[in-house]
């Protein structure tokens, strides 16, 4: 295998998820400042011009970070960050959809429209009149999971997953973007120094 890597909360993900999992994937970086995402050599690979890509034994590719990391889950079941019963997937698959739906995209376009404007406005179609309402529904929904996370370790409770991995890097990017962590939210504040203790977080 090997991941096609760049900076960004996305790869950052996938190299904690397969540093969690004790695992050793060759890397090649891809500049996305300079646009090489978008050259016909990474789309040939990625057809979205998105990264983290992975490429597979066969010689095929696979993108989108959680299908990545729940085949790379399939590959090498252990440790568990996804779940060893129908139960514990099902629970960590909820909120990884609910994170990333509610909070990652509208930060993420919060920050496209706006302060990363001059770099994506002749990628992708970009609003920047909807930058101040995303970035608020963003601020809302880690709100609203700030009240979700009391009285537990981590997303899942006692297990450390991918929801957790996923709320973690875009808590730290959003903080490199001009919309940080409200330290109002203090449940979130704590768990954010957990996560950032484990030694995948130098991934």
């Amino acid at each position: 295998m090997k991941l096609y890597d760049s900076i960004g909360p996305n790869p950052r993900l996938v190299r904690m998820f397969i540093a969690e999992k004790g695992l050793t994937i060759p890397t090649q970086s891809v500049d996305i400042r300079a646009g090489d995402n978008r050259k016909p050599e990474h789309l040939a690979r990625n057809p979205h011009g998105q990264t983290p890509t992975l490429e597979l034994d066969d010689g095929s590719f696979l993108s989108e970070i959680t299908a990545i990391c729940e085949y790379l889950e399939e590959k090498h079941p252990t440790p568990a960050l996804i779940g060893t019963t129908a139960e514990e997937r099902a629970e960590c698959r909820m909120w990884t959809r609910r994170i990333d739906l509610t909070i990652c995209e509208p930060l993420a376009n919060g920050f496209r429209f706006s302060e990363g404007l001059k770099m994506f406005k002749d990628r992708v179609p970009c609003f920047p009149e909807a930058a101040p309402g995303l970035k608020q529904m963003a601020a809302h929904r880690l709100q609203w999971m700030n009240t979700q996370m009391q009285g537990k370790e981590f997303v899942c409770g006692a297990r450390f997953t991918l929801a957790d991995l996923l709320l973690y890097g875009w808590i730290d990017f959003g903080a490199q973007v001009g919309q940080p962590l409200d330290p109002a939210n203090t449940v979130l504040v704590e768990w954010h120094k957990r996560i950032a203790a484990r030694p995948s977080a130098k991934a």
